[in-house]
């Protein structure tokens, strides 16, 4: 009965640390040996104690050869039995020497394929004779021992193979989470954790779609990847804009999401892409930035350089000269066709931006729907039409200069968002949420009167003062006529250059002529008037006789006669209302009005509203 209840007791101990303790001990009082221990086999041969009870209670683990002991040889179904003498037979067992053993008992730990785990040995002084009841007692033992230890070998191999897995997870140069259905993260690994600026103990409280820009391509992104997870289905290389948590830098990954089979959660992994994101971003731009410099270097400009020495000019370019280092915003101020442009041209090309780009939008030459999307780009989907994203003006402009000319012109509701570019230097795209810095100089032009369009409500005050840092006005040719003669050089050889003919100089009289006349177009007009006397002149001096469509200037009174004989207005008007006669009221076009006058067709029509000019009605007889 005693060693059944020992039997009972030591196999039916529960597993853990304390099991093979309790097994022994019980091994001993069954078998009515004075030691018992079970030990582990190993890969070198030895084997190592995993528990040792002795007359005196538990003894210190300890690790033995195999070799020269009872234990050495036994396979599976044996029991190694030595009644009487084992000391005497097996010497160079230390476990033996140290007891004082003269009998022993040993059994092998089998595992499932038969493979020696391991050994359940009972030894003491006193001899003990052979009983099959006994040895049974010692098989049932190893029996239990044996699936224990295996259990703890599956235990060990999973805890070294989770490890191994773990060390995998969290060292991967690849960011692996594991997601709920809620995109609520519940693992991270490094990687994940640095690309997304979280710290470990952030992970649990974390939501991954958290991170997503609001834009409506990342949406229409993110919602396909969902209903593919949805589905079951793997997503594959989903690309997404997300922002990062610590500093709020733009992350573009690539992502791949697998739905776990339990259904409970995802398995995601990506790619952080961000860099090369950026360098194609910024291949882009500079890609923009040189179709529009082609574009520019394509078109005709105004001048070549700056002709004149007037005071008024000169004093102007004084201006230049010192505003041009530094980043103040400018607003050149001026009628039409004095050159403004150019002065924006002469301020960037003097300043430590000109490595850079000089960027010019004329605001009064688009659609009022396409101002925003110009000046900021737009994303793709943004609105009805947008089937890709757009770079705008100020990021081409990038560590340059934007020049806005016609800024009196910008709708109320773009104002706004060039106010915040001034004061906050980031803008975003048209449909994006992502805030862009603008690292841009900004030089503004208007030939309107903006103090009477502050009073009107149609330009806003505070960005008025934003734009006017250092204002700049430019005077009309007809305060600076002094200039008339060296510009009239300048043009004669530039165009006789281009049409290939050769005129000497101009008449006296002409001369005189060009110098009286108002000039209500101010060099523009000179430049387009100029042009076409070149065209039409058949003799080496340009005279009126040579040019006859120069006869209809005017011709001064007499030496004391104004140079300009009625009010500037008037002078205008009928300038104005003779080119569109002249024109056929047609004002597009290449014959059109506003081309002769060197105006947009916008400017033009809205003088000819300003000075009430408006052709007749036709007479039906």
């Amino acid at each position: 009965m005693e060693d059944l209840e020992a039997l009972l007791a030591g196999t039916t101990a529960p597993p853990g640390e304390d099991f093979f303790p309790v097994l022994v001990k019980h091994l001993a009082s069954a078998l009515g040996t004075d030691h018992a221990l079970v030990a582990e086999r190993k890969a070198n041969g030895n084997a190592r104690t995993l528990a040792h009870h002795g007359p005196s209670g538990p003894e210190e683990p300890s690790e033995w050869e195999v070799a020269g002991t009872p234990c050495d040889g036994l396979a599976e179904g044996d029991v190694g039995h030595v009644p009487d003498g084992v000391r005497r037979r097996f010497p160079d067992d230390p476990l033996l020497g140290r007891s004082g053993a003269e009998s022993h008992l040993a059994a092998p730990l089998l595992g499932p394929g038969g493979e020696v785990l391991g050994y359940l040995r009972a030894f003491g002084p006193a001899p003990l004779a052979e009983d099959p009841r006994r040895e049974a007692l010692l098989r049932i033992f190893a029996a239990r021992a044996a699936s224990e230890l295996a259990r703890l070998r599956a235990e060990r191999t999973l805890g070294e193979s989770e490890e191994r897995y773990r060390d995998l997870f969290e060292e991967a140069p690849i960011a692996y989470v594991l997601e709920g259905l809620d995109t609520r993260f519940i693992r991270a690994n490094r990687a994940a954790l640095r690309s997304f600026g979280i710290k470990p103990e952030e992970v649990a409280g974390t939501y991954g779609k958290s991170f997503v820009v609001d834009n409506p391509e990342n949406q229409r992104r993110l919602k396909e990847a969902f209903e593919s997870v949805g589905r079951g289905t793997d997503t594959s290389g989903v690309v997404l804009e997300l922002r990062r948590r610590d500093n709020g830098k733009p992350l573009w990954i690539q992502w791949w999401s697998k739905p776990d089979p339990s259904g409970q959660y995802t398995r995601t992994m990506f790619v952080d892409i961000t860099e090369r994101v950026l360098l194609e971003q910024e291949r882009a731009r500079l890609r923009e930035q040189n179709r529009y410099l082609r574009e520019e270097i394509q078109s005709v400009h105004n001048f070549d350089e700056i002709i004149g020495r007037s005071s008024g000019l000169l004093a102007a370019l004084e201006h230049v000269k010192r505003v041009a280092p530094t980043d103040a915003s400018v607003l050149i101020t001026g009628q039409t066709g004095t050159g403004k442009e150019l002065v924006a041209r002469a301020i960037h090309s003097t300043s430590k931006r000109r490595d850079k780009p000089l960027i010019k939008l004329n605001c009064a030459a688009l659609p009022t729907g396409l101002v925003e999307s110009e000046l900021f780009g737009h994303e793709k989907g943004a609105f009805s039409g947008a089937i890709a994203r757009r770079i705008g003006r100020f990021e081409l402009a990038s560590g340059g200069t934007i020049f806005l000319d016609e800024v009196g012109e910008m709708p109320l509701d773009v104002q706004v968002k060039l106010l915040r570019v001034l004061q906050e230097r980031e803008f975003e795209r048209v449909g994006g949420s992502t805030p862009i810095h603008a690292d841009v100089r900004v030089i503004a032009a208007t030939n309107r009167d903006l103090g009477r369009a502050l009073r009107e409500g149609k330009f806003r005050e505070d960005l008025y003062y934003r734009l006017n840092v250092f204002p700049l006005h430019l005077p009309r040719l007809a305060e600076r006529s002094e200039d008339i003669p060296l510009l009239v050089q300048f043009f004669l050889k530039k165009f006789c250059a281009r049409v290939g003919k050769r005129i000497e100089g101009v008449s006296p009289d002409l001369l005189e002529r060009l110098r009286a006349y108002p000039w209500p177009g101010n060099v523009r007009e000179l430049e387009n008037v100029l042009e076409r006397a070149v065209i039409l002149a058949q003799g080496e001096v340009l005279d009126l006789a040579a040019a006859p469509l120069l006869a209809g200037i005017e011709a001064p009174a007499g030496p004391a006669a104004p140079l300009v004989p009625a009010s500037l207005e008037s002078v205008e008007r009928a300038h104005i209302r003779a080119t569109l006669e002249g024109a056929g009221w047609v004002i597009e076009g290449p014959a059109g009005a506003a081309k002769v006058l060197g105006l947009h067709p916008n400017t033009l029509r809205s003088r000819m509203k300003r000075l009430g000019i408006a052709r007749a009605p036709s007479r039906v007889p």
